[in-house]
């Protein structure tokens, strides 16, 4: 708990909290700025193209420029749709990723046993705005609500299309939520508190969670991460080609720029939970003679932001680079892969720890587990074969190749008699 807030709260700790929160604030919203020219510029590097460059040097205030003009943009609001949730969709898109960075370790000193503990205006501190003890769980918790946001926007709209989009999104939290959440516990196992000043601390000294929980935790949290940002490529939510516009097809004006802004702040929040989570959050070296305000605040800014940096860098390449899955597909890769390898790896873990602790041999307890796993993983694409070939029973044209031999065998090697329905055609012409 931040000890600012552990004894008597005085008016001093109270200014203290307030300005956190402002400088927070202030910092978030510079940075969702800097974040939007940044992922315009290097998507354009990556396309050969020059990028924002009329406003401000190399175009850096074009975020800037483009916010007030939807500022003053014509206010809509369409005759069918529900006129309190349609406006209040926004704020529970854009207010959840606020309070998620409210509880992210930006700086302090956590070299030596230390908990990244700072003064400020003669208070012991953390540098972060809270730090409650179930802090992971509020992440998740707001995570989960920030898409209520887009499903009572899409619901509230009055629209086919917005609808669609909503729903899409539904769905897609349903399947990458489990994900998300095992890879966090795989975490939580190695951490032992879910303070997220708890979880920075236990990977000081290069005891980094990426490499702890081997690997495979990160790699599932960055694509369950990825899809519950509905960034590419899992944007079915307000994927153009089929949606429009998707949920926000019916919003104009400020309450767009609401939605806009909070798509790339989420990818900022994010990013940081990420960094709290797997890479140590602000902790690295700190010279052993470094003067006390370059040990808690320099130093492990430059860390942070160096972390955060590397993040963000892979998720415009994401967006670059990656064509966007079908919806099927989108489906299979949460309940048919994510789910069951970060359940299996987490009982993996799970062994190990056990094994370590109470005395077993861990090669032979983790072998065995892997056999156990590797048979259930069997009978999983088993039984997902298994559903396959009845459905496909059941519903022969849902596979083109099944309606139709010919198409999977044109030149009729398999079964020389048969006349395809395009040859009957040709026949009955000619």
């Amino acid at each position: 708990m931040d000890p600012l807030l552990s004894g008597d709260v005085g008016l001093a700790a109270v200014l203290i909290v307030v300005l956190k929160v402002v400088v927070a604030f202030a910092v978030l919203m510079l940075g969702v700025m800097a974040m939007v020219w940044f992922e315009r510029k290097l998507i354009a590097d990556m396309q050969n193209r020059i990028g924002p460059n009329r406003a401000g040097p190399f175009g850096i205030l074009q975020t800037l420029a483009d916010g007030l003009k939807l500022m003053f943009k014509e206010d809509l609001e369409p005759e069918r749709s529900d006129p309190f949730v349609f406006k209040l969709a926004p704020f529970l898109a854009l207010i959840p990723a606020f309070l998620v960075f409210a509880v992210i370790p930006v700086a302090g000193d956590f070299t030596d046993g230390s908990d990244g503990v700072v003064t400020m205006f003669g208070h012991e501190t953390f540098m972060q705005v809270a730090d409650p003890q179930m802090g992971i769980l509020f992440v998740l918790a707001m995570s989960s609500v920030a898409v209520y946001g887009v499903m009572l926007a899409g619901w509230s709209s009055g629209s086919k299309y917005p609808l669609l989009g909503s729903v899409r999104a539904t769905a897609q939290m349903v399947s990458y939520e489990a994900s998300l959440g095992l890879s966090v516990a795989a975490v939580l196992l190695f951490s032992g508190t879910l303070s997220t000043n708890g979880i920075v601390v236990e990977q000081s000294g290069w005891a980094w969670n990426l490499w702890m929980t081997a690997l495979v935790p990160f790699v599932i949290f960055v694509i369950s991460a990825t899809a519950e940002l509905n960034r590419p490529p899992f944007d079915l939510v307000e994927a153009e080609q089929e949606l429009v516009g998707g949920f926000h097809t019916e919003y104009s004006s400020f309450r767009f720029a609401l939605f806009y802004l909070a798509e790339f702040l989420n990818t900022v929040t994010m990013s940081a939970v990420i960094v709290t989570l797997f890479l140590g959050g602000p902790s690295g070296p700190i010279p052993s003679g470094a003067p006390g305000w370059v040990a808690d605040y320099v130093l492990p800014l430059i860390y942070f932001f160096a972390k955060l940096m590397v993040l963000l860098v892979m998720f415009v390449s994401f967006r670059a680079t990656l064509p966007r899955l079908r919806y099927d597909q989108l489906m299979d890769l949460g309940w048919k892969l994510l789910i069951p390898l970060s359940l299996g790896w987490l009982l993996l873990l799970s062994s190990i720890k056990v094994a370590i602790d109470v005395g077993w041999n861990p090669v032979l307890t983790g072998a065995a587990t892997v056999a156990i796993l590797a048979l259930g993983a069997l009978m999983l694409r088993s039984s997902i074969r298994t559903a396959a070939a009845r459905h496909q029973a059941a519903d022969p044209l849902s596979d083109p190749a099944l309606s139709d031999p010919a198409l999977s065998d044109p030149d009729h090697t398999s079964n020389p008699g048969h006349t395809s329905n395009t040859d009957a055609i040709a026949g009955g012409g000619a």
